[in-house]
């Protein structure tokens, strides 16, 4: 059985057997995990997959891990433990950052940094930047989108993300940078 609760051979409306691709399986199940994760609250991977199981989609949790990479998910806490939401809802729920003398182009970054807590460590010419697992993509993105120009480049992981430089002055200047955004954040009142 694949990933929709069929055998990859599907019936359209016409009464037609058509044959149901790896990709629309892929964008079937992804679909699902939006929906599974907007409609409850999901803390694991294996809450996941057993959700999924339950609407028909044989899979594993790499297969879900992977889902959850290319979606984009967060993990947001909540009273009752950490759950899987989207880059989207995140950036719904954040509260408005003060006025910044940065770029527009940062606030995606600030709110995903207001929910992903970053560690950077330091490799020669390369930042090591830490989150959450499934996070690095998407921090990755929205510094490759922000006003931060200094590197090279940015290489993600799952969890980490390796920001390159071509030399010592751009590291210092796009860390200071980064890490003034990061308590830009810190400094946001809590909504009352």
């Amino acid at each position: 059985m694949n990933g929709d609760g069929v055998n990859g051979d599907g019936m359209n409306g016409d009464g037609v057997t058509e044959r149901v691709t790896g990709q629309d399986l892929k964008r079937l199940r992804q679909r699902a995990i939006r929906q599974l994760i907007a409609s409850r609250p999901i803390g694991s991977q294996r809450e996941l997959v057993d959700a999924l199981t339950v609407q028909g989609f044989d899979v594993t949790q790499a297969t879900v891990s992977r889902d959850i990479a290319e979606l984009g998910l967060l993990k947001a806490p909540r009273a009752d433990g950490p759950v899987y939401v989207s880059p989207e809802d995140v950036a719904s729920r954040a509260p408005s950052p003060l006025p910044s003398p940065t770029s527009s182009s940062d606030d995606r970054l600030r709110r995903i940094l207001s929910d992903v807590p970053v560690t950077i460590g330091q490799s020669g010419l390369i930042l090591v930047l830490t989150g959450t697992p499934g996070t690095a993509s998407v921090v990755a993105q929205a510094i490759d989108e922000s006003s931060l120009k200094d590197q090279e480049g940015t290489l993600a992981g799952d969890n980490t993300l390796l920001v390159l430089f071509a030399d010592d002055v751009r590291l210092e200047r796009w860390r200071s940078r980064f890490e003034a955004i990061q308590r830009s954040i810190a400094e946001v009142p809590a909504p009352v």
